[in-house]
């Protein structure tokens, strides 16, 4: 009988690490799930010791306004560890949590296997991190298909095993269409990211008057902080991937989600809001002093090229997004540029089934 401990941090690590959950049980039966994550997959048959609502804090004012729930979850996991002992850790992305546990299992239990499955985003920014990641897991099973290359370059191992999204999507069923035509609003998964976000997102989109606006919640989130923004006519949903296969057009808070988008064929702008955006308005001009590659979405990053627009910092603006929904909702030429490059995209991923991959690794590592 064998044990296996999650963390995950967010939102969409909750979601992968479920689908990565059923997978391992089928491999090993009799295998005993605990760890850190959310209702997907404690569903899924996990044993939460804490909810990701506790956990989904990003930037530096979130997380000192809520240092003592970060206390709390370091503690609750280094507890939990020690308690479970388990055969085999398993990582999911939320890389400054994840990295301090990996360190603390490492040294208190030497014989615990650690695995990072959906690595942090090293070849983006902190390309440092490649070192302790090396040195701290046993196997890096990596989501991109660019990744094996970059971690080589350092003479690490990493494995491609398939983009979770990629396999996670292709299960959907076709959405009955809506009678009006829609445009879907993505404003993040952590309560900073909506407030932040969404207030513009709106205001750009109720310029186009003839289309629905539809905004899709995140499962950790409450109504109640989307519903504050929206107007009667304004529709909340918890089917994102419904709404975004049926939306004319998505205004999308960078992340997962850019991708997800693409991969459901829906024609897109990106936004992303950084605090003291006037400040560092020559963010485009110090981009490459500060990060390790030219875009910030996931989508132009696999690519390689800039496939959607990204209104970031001083250039997410109200008319700015307006200008690119615009765009998208009534140049076809462009429009089917973009879902070319969707399809190149997909082409680029591959369809091997992340989680089928994964768990074939993991089990064996028991």
């Amino acid at each position: 009988m064998s044990k296996y401990f999650l963390i995950a941090g967010e939102a969409s690590g909750d979601l992968h690490a479920a689908e990565l959950i059923k997978q391992i049980q089928l491999h090993d039966p009799e295998a005993q799930i605990a760890g850190l994550g959310g209702d997907r997959m404690e569903a899924s048959g996990c044993r939460l010791y804490r909810h990701i609502r506790h956990m989904a804090f990003m930037g530096f004012a979130a997380v000192i306004s809520h240092w003592r729930d970060v206390q709390d979850n370091f503690r609750i996991a280094k507890e939990a560890l020690l308690n479970e002992k388990p055969d085999v850790l398993i990582l999911i992305d939320y890389p400054s949590f994840n990295l301090r546990m990996a360190a603390f299992c490492k040294q208190h239990l030497p014989q615990t296997k650690i695995i990072y499955y959906i690595p942090p985003k090293v070849w983006a920014w902190k390309r440092r991190r490649v070192h302790q990641i090396a040195r701290l897991c046993d196997e890096v099973l990596g989501i991109f298909p660019f990744e094996p290359a970059f971690y080589a370059q350092y003479g690490y191992n990493c494995r491609y095993v398939g983009n979770p999204t990629a396999e996670e999507l292709a299960r959907l069923h076709q959405p009955i269409l809506a009678d009006k035509p829609m445009i879907a609003i993505l404003p993040g998964s952590r309560p900073s990211e909506i407030t932040n976000c969404l207030p513009r997102m709106l205001e750009a989109a109720r310029r186009f008057s003839d289309y629905q606006i539809v905004v899709c919640a995140a499962p950790n989130i409450e109504d109640n902080l989307y519903t504050s923004y929206l107007r009667a006519n304004e529709t909340l949903t918890r089917d994102t991937y419904g709404a975004v296969q049926q939306a004319s057009a998505a205004v999308v808070n960078s992340g997962t989600a850019t991708l997800e988008t693409a991969l459901l064929g829906c024609p897109q702008v990106a936004v992303y809001h950084l605090a003291c955006s006037k400040l560092i308005g020559l963010i485009r001009w110090a981009q490459p002093l500060l990060f390790s590659i030219p875009y910030f979405t996931l989508v132009n990053i696999i690519a390689g090229k800039e496939v959607i627009e990204e209104c970031v910092a001083n250039t997410f603006t109200t008319e700015n997004v307006a200008a690119e929904l615009s765009r998208l909702l009534s140049d076809e030429a462009y429009k089917k540029e973009m879902l070319a490059s969707y399809e190149h995209l997909v082409q680029l991923l591959g369809s091997q089934p992340a989680s089928v991959t994964a768990a074939e690794i993991i089990t064996s590592k028991r």
